[in-house]
């Protein structure tokens, strides 16, 4: 049975599953982000620095080290933006949530108060049949 609230719950209810699939994106997202971090970790700790050895050998490891601490730096901007993007997406996910409940509560009240006019409709049209009847079976 369709209400008023029918078109506004099937426009809410797209909403909440846009924000269920960004949701999902974002956890993705995040959970890349820390297996780089945690991959830019291993590689530094995999960085040997050389014990003996010419001066552009000891610059080279010098300059190794540097690009796997910067590296670093940008996977955790990374973890931080996707744990932000994340919060984002709850949020805008519980809102859409609320919103997609409430309508459709509305519907649903609504669709009730319609079948309760039906319903009191047809009593009475049972009961004039019943007069009718009645009174022609009198005669």
């Amino acid at each position: 049975m369709k209400s008023r609230f029918t078109p506004l719950v099937k426009i809410k209810k797209s909403a909440m599953q846009r924000s269920e699939q960004f949701m999902q994106r974002a956890n993705v997202n995040l959970n890349s982000a820390s297996t780089a971090l945690e991959l830019s970790y291993g590689s530094l700790k995999n960085v040997d620095s050389p014990q003996k050895g010419s001066m552009s050998e000891m610059l080279a490891s010098r300059a190794l080290l540097a690009s796997q601490r910067e590296v670093i730096n940008h996977n955790k901007g990374w973890v931080a933006f996707a744990k932000n993007q994340v919060i984002q997406a709850k949020t805008q996910l519980k809102t859409d949530m609320i919103e997609y409940e409430k309508f459709q509560y509305l519907e649903l009240q609504e669709i009730k108060a319609e079948l309760k006019k039906i319903s009191v409709k047809e009593a009475k049209d049972l009961d004039e049949i019943a007069l009718i009847t009645y009174t022609g079976k009198k005669r």
